[in-house]
């Protein structure tokens, strides 16, 4: 609604026009030119198809999004992947993101059908940003002239530095080995931290992934986790950039992530966790970073806990304006041969095909 409505999405998201994504991913510029060129002798072979539009997005080595912070830091490790957990974590059951394996539940989760197009498939959502840069910089200089305080109040935003380094480890400065070593940077709980004096409850890190924080609104936490690629287009960041530089739209983030349950889980988290704030006592407080900001002034604020008096700042707008989205079924490997090979045709009737 509002700013994000679907009457202002880019054309290629409009409801009901967009039917497949490919999406490409590749090592090296050389690479992916080789793949798009396959790819789009595909399509000019195909008949039916008709190509609505295509984006170049992408990730440089520190993952950072379009406000400088290091992003895709916090993925689920998922049980039987091979990988152990970190520290306190565990591992999540597997049928939380492939369909057909066992869910937290301990059984799997309701599987399209027929079962070899179903099986070993999964949800995908798909969500395209565009971030207001300029905007964040100019928010971040009307609280302070000081560019060190400026940044300050970006982490606690944000839950971390712009490294990467996590507040609950390093709540008083920046630390670049710390946000540099994918083992410890991730390696963390709330336990010492139950106040948020280290991370606000209301940060963008610790509203989307709350681990071991104690909750008003009981969740679990996990069936609510994903398995994320953000993707940024776009110039990087530079405090120069400016709300001007923002009407042309020509950076933001593509938010890709897979879950057995994507609809409910992205529609619990929009509603709950981003555009609500009654799950950690803050009423109508929003995330700062993507929530919407309209309409009610209280929707602006920001909640910095602290001693003896937490502090609350106000004027937030919003930051990534959604520019379109999808929902996507994903196919395993063994469906996309079965549908290549016309599977599909063989085991039903020319009628029911």
């Amino acid at each position: 609604f509002g700013e994000n409505a679907p009457d202002r999405w880019e054309d290629a998201f409009r409801p009901g026009t967009c039917h497949i994504a490919l999406t490409i991913y590749a090592r090296d510029e050389d690479a992916l030119e080789k793949a798009i060129e396959v790819a789009m002798t595909e399509l000019e072979a195909s008949h039916g198809v008709t190509l609505v539009g295509t984006h170049s997005f992408g990730a440089d080595a520190d993952a950072k999004n379009p406000f400088g912070f290091r992003d895709s830091i916090s993925q689920p490790t998922v049980a039987g992947g091979g990988v152990d957990p970190r520290g306190d974590e565990r591992a999540i059951a597997a049928g939380e993101f492939i369909l057909g394996e066992n869910s937290e539940t301990g059984s799997p989760l309701a599987v399209p059908q027929p079962d070899v197009l179903g099986r070993n498939g999964t949800y995908v959502v798909l969500r395209k940003f565009a971030s207001r840069v300029g905007a964040f910089n100019e928010y971040l200089a009307s609280q302070s002239p000081d560019p060190e305080e400026q940044h300050r109040i970006a982490a606690k935003m944000f839950g971390r530095w712009r490294s990467g380094a996590p507040l609950v480890l390093s709540p008083d400065h920046d630390d670049e080995e710390l946000g540099n070593d994918p083992e410890r940077r991730n390696d963390f709980t709330f336990e010492d931290d139950p106040k948020g004096l280290m991370c606000p409850h209301s940060s963008h890190m610790r509203r989307l992934n709350p681990r071991d924080s104690d909750l008003s609104i009981m969740t679990d936490v996990n069936i609510k986790r994903i398995i994320r690629r953000s993707s940024t287009y776009g110039p990087g960041w530079s405090p120069e950039v400016t709300s001007a530089d923002d009407a042309k739209e020509d950076r933001g983030i593509y938010f890709i992530f897979i879950s057995a349950r994507a609809f409910d889980t992205i529609e619990f988290m929009q509603q709950e966790w981003i555009n609500g704030g009654n799950f950690v006592d803050l009423g109508s407080e929003r995330d700062p970073i993507v929530g919407l900001h309209e309409d009610d002034p209280t929707q602006g604020r920001f909640t910095i806990p602290a001693e003896p008096a937490r502090k609350r700042i106000d004027g937030i707008t919003t930051f990534n304006r959604m520019a379109g989205g999808e929902y996507l079924f994903m196919p395993s490997l063994s469906a996309l041969r079965w549908i290549g090979e016309a599977g599909w045709t063989s085991d039903q009737s020319d009628a029911e095909a």
